[in-house]
């Protein structure tokens, strides 16, 4: 396994394809195709897109890059042999993708992410109940690496409870983002996390520190902002969470043991441990936490009604590699203690692939470099290359409407152009999820946006004011940039 600082030897390698022959129209000729069939496959299957019909519109842009090549005479065998070289050097993300579905599924069954949403709930208070829906969203999508599981779950919950309490509906709904958005960022077990670093050709863990960065200045000015329309609105009433606390009691052995085991993760990822190696340690310690403190359910999962050796081992497996449900008196609460294992990061894996061999068709053409040639040209300074990122994501989530192709498509087509820089991938990673993962929820027609206005019940035009994380992200990302603040280099020189 790589170390989580470098980036795999064959990446440091990797040379651009040039041909001389294709002109910077002919290059954009797949781009322009791609964004358009994703557009309007997006319009037609709205949120279902992901289910495999984006990941065809990937290969019919890259069947429209081969047409292209084809034109060029680029051979075939060319063509694969990039896609094959784009699809190995994803190799380690795929296997992180993999190991994080495993981890979830865990730290879901031994009770760690319902403890962790146990206490979290706690610290409601009505003077204060903007920021805490902040810090609430923020710890529940950490733990679940879902802004989307954590809007629907716990964010019905307090939007019911801010209503209550007389708070505008956009205010709450925006501080639900904001946090919720700040998890998905931050949270290992995010795709979108997992998506970025692999599309830069950068590590997760790596990717993940060099986020904090500009994240926890963005949060710290949202919780600032919101402890400061806390204290100019008036309250009424009780925010009453005893219902939701009494069934996560009811149904888990919640215990303040359980956070050793997160613990011991981030330990292992401070001290800069592979990260294979850390989410290995922390799914068995999961595993291991499940048997101990949440044995019913364990057996349950495993088909038998008391725990066994056979129901046990059964259980673990069923938790680490497909779908596990954990039932509860409350619905909402049984959508949040759900589980896809290994088997729910399969599509995220099969959008990557298919990324790879768009991208790889592109590379193998020459269009890459073409266009990478033009983006230097337009982008004369670090901040122009940055700011040029930013508005490629922005667009890509209004015309594609959907946030991970507004991660993936500018993803790899910038890649290059940041390292005939000499800037680190980190860089266009962080970029990526700066303005690509959480302005996806501020455009209406989005699938993001789409997904959480019908959720919360809440106009996108009624929260998008509110949602401060989420549009202050892309400006902050864009003023470390012009000051030049920690923009990380390559560590070796590369040559074109």
């Amino acid at each position: 396994m790589p170390n989580p600082e470098k980036k795999p030897k064959f990446r440091e390698d990797e040379q651009i394809v040039e041909n001389k022959n294709l002109n910077i129209w002919e290059a954009l000729i797949p781009v322009f195709a791609l964004v358009g069939m994703l557009a309007y496959n997006v319009y037609v299957f709205g949120d279902d897109a992901l289910s495999g019909s984006n990941q065809f519109i990937l290969l019919l842009g890259g069947a429209v890059a081969a047409i292209v090549g084809f034109f060029n005479k680029v051979s075939y065998k060319k063509m694969i042999a990039e896609v094959a070289e784009n699809i190995r050097s994803t190799t380690g993300a795929l296997l992180i993708l993999l190991m994080v579905g495993a981890l979830s599924g865990t730290w879901l069954v031994s009770g760690i992410i319902p403890a962790m949403i146990y206490y979290g709930l706690q610290i409601l208070n009505p003077t204060i109940f903007l920021a805490a829906c902040v810090v609430i969203c923020a710890i529940i999508s950490i733990a679940t690496g879902s802004s989307w599981t954590t809007a629907a779950t716990v964010g019905i919950a307090l939007i019911g409870i801010g209503e209550a309490l007389g708070i505008s509906l956009g205010m709450t709904a925006g501080a639900v983002l904001s946090g919720a958005y700040f998890g998905d960022k931050m949270s290992p077990l995010s795709d979108t996390t997992n998506l970025a670093p692999a599309m830069a050709g950068g590590e997760l863990f790596s990717h993940i520190k060099y986020m904090t960065l500009t994240t926890v200045p963005t949060i710290v000015v949202t919780l600032i902002v919101f402890i400061i329309l806390g204290f100019t609105i008036d309250t009424s009433g009780v925010a009453d969470t005893t219902s939701i606390l009494a069934n996560i009691s009811g149904t888990f052995n919640v215990s303040g043991w359980l956070f050793l085991v997160p613990v011991v993760v981030i330990f292992l990822i401070v001290k800069k441990a592979p990260p294979l190696l850390a989410l290995l340690i922390g799914t068995l310690l999961g595993g291991l936490f499940a048997l101990l403190f949440q044995p019913d359910i364990v057996a349950t999962i495993g088909g038998s009604s008391s725990l066994t050796l056979e129901s046990g081992y059964k259980g673990i497996l069923n938790a680490i590699t497909v779908d596990t449900n954990i039932a509860t008196d409350d619905p909402a609460l049984n959508d949040l203690f759900s589980s896809g294992g290994m088997a729910g990061m399969l599509g995220t894996i099969w959008l990557i692939m298919c990324a790879m061999v768009f991208g790889g068709i592109m590379d193998g053409i020459g269009a890459l470099e073409r266009i990478t040639e033009s983006l230097l040209k337009m982008a004369k300074t670090t901040f122009g290359l940055f700011a040029s990122t930013v508005g490629s994501c922005l667009a890509l989530n209004v015309t594609a409407s959907d946030q991970y192709l507004a991660i993936v498509v500018p993803g790899k087509m910038f890649s290059k152009a940041y390292e005939e820089r000499g800037l680190a991938p980190e860089n266009l990673s962080r970029t990526l999820e700066d303005s690509g993962t959480v302005t996806s929820v501020l455009v209406p027609w989005n699938t993001c946006g789409a997904y959480h206005s019908s959720v919360l019940g809440v106009g996108v035009g009624e929260y998008a004011l509110y949602a401060i994380f989420n549009w202050l992200s892309p400006f902050m990302t864009l003023l470390f940039a012009a000051l030049k603040i920690k923009i990380k280099m390559l560590t070796t020189s590369k040559t074109a």
